[in-house]
């Protein structure tokens, strides 16, 4: 399997570096996202360790989970600091949890617990790519902030002692990395990512620069074949979320999309399960609206302690 997700990739003071999944079973009752930060971009405790000068953002890091079923929702994001982080190129270790890249695909084994009600997350995904793709893109024009679709489409299989459950989807995995804080550089950004016909995935990117014009980007990945949009969708507006952030998708001429399901709300970021057409076919999305803006506002970080613990100790 090629295109490691480099996980000892360097990680400059004041930066970042991430690595996401999420998938859904066929009919979208079960779904997870999975994150792994390098320099938690959205720390309290960083944020306020760059306000006082060098930080390190192996110091702060994190193994999020969002886990989805018909009737409850779990949420971890315990941050733990430089002690208890291992890594290298194939395999990213923090606290009593790791991300393994291997022959086959990625495997995620996390134990973990809920926050701000404690209950224990605890399991295997493994996830399966149908190709691996190698190719950074550049969100903003300086080229500061960088993602890769790693493996745009792959079979996922959830295996969970806690709660017990077992589930088969499809799924996504990609990665971010900067050497800022991403509230340096964006007001806003909207994201989207859908499985159409086999192999196939449909991506959009729209970002609001502090310092450049907005940005939208219409990816179409079917295997190793890589294709940018010339000219954007229309970007249709949904219903603002709990917390009064506004959501647009990209959307075909003639067709409408539909919140299926509010997967996240929070005070300035969300994710979504929508319900959209695209190259004529019904599809399920799972889109994200993030406001970087709201996210700087001292409130709102006077909030995250309650959402993000700091664990400490070696």
């Amino acid at each position: 399997m090629s295109a490691a997700p480099n996980f000892d990739q360097p990680v400059a003071a004041g930066g970042y570096a991430w690595w996401y999944v999420d998938a859904l079973d066929e009919h979208g009752r079960f779904g997870l996202a999975i994150i792994g930060f390098l320099g938690s971009v959205f720390s309290p405790y960083y944020a306020r360790a760059r306000r006082r000068g060098h930080a390190d953002p192996l110091n702060y890091c994190a193994l999020n989970i969002g886990l989805y079923l018909p009737r409850r929702r779990y949420w971890t994001m315990t941050e733990r600091p430089s002690s208890r982080v291992h890594r290298s190129d194939t395999q990213l270790a923090i606290g009593p949890s790791a991300m393994l890249w291997g022959g086959d695909g990625l495997r995620i084994d996390f134990d973990e617990i809920t926050a701000p009600l404690p209950a224990r997350v605890r399991g295997t995904v493994r996830v399966h790519p149908h190709f691996a793709f190698d190719r950074d893109i550049a969100l903003e024009t300086t080229g500061t902030h960088r993602w890769r679709p790693i493996a745009p489409r792959a079979h996922v299989e959830v295996d969970l002692q806690s709660p017990p459950l077992r589930w088969r989807g499809t799924g996504y995995f990609d990665s971010n990395a900067g050497s800022a804080p991403l509230e340096q550089a964006f007001f806003s950004w909207q994201w989207m990512r859908a499985h159409l016909a086999r192999d196939v995935t449909m991506i959009t990117y729209d970002s609001l620069p502090r310092s450049d014009r907005a940005t939208s980007l219409d990816i179409r990945i079917e295997r190793d074949r890589f294709e940018l949009g010339e000219k954007p969708r229309l970007r249709t507006g949904l219903a603002s979320t709990a917390w009064g952030l506004p959501r647009a998708v990209a959307t075909e001429t003639g067709t409408q999309a539909s919140i299926v399901r509010a997967l996240e709300s929070g005070p300035f970021y969300a994710r979504s399960l929508l319900g959209v057409t695209l190259g004529g076919r019904p599809a399920l999305a799972v889109h994200e609206t993030l406001s970087l803006a709201r996210f700087a506002a001292p409130w709102v970080r006077a909030l995250l302690p309650f959402r993000m613990p700091r664990a400490m100790g070696s």
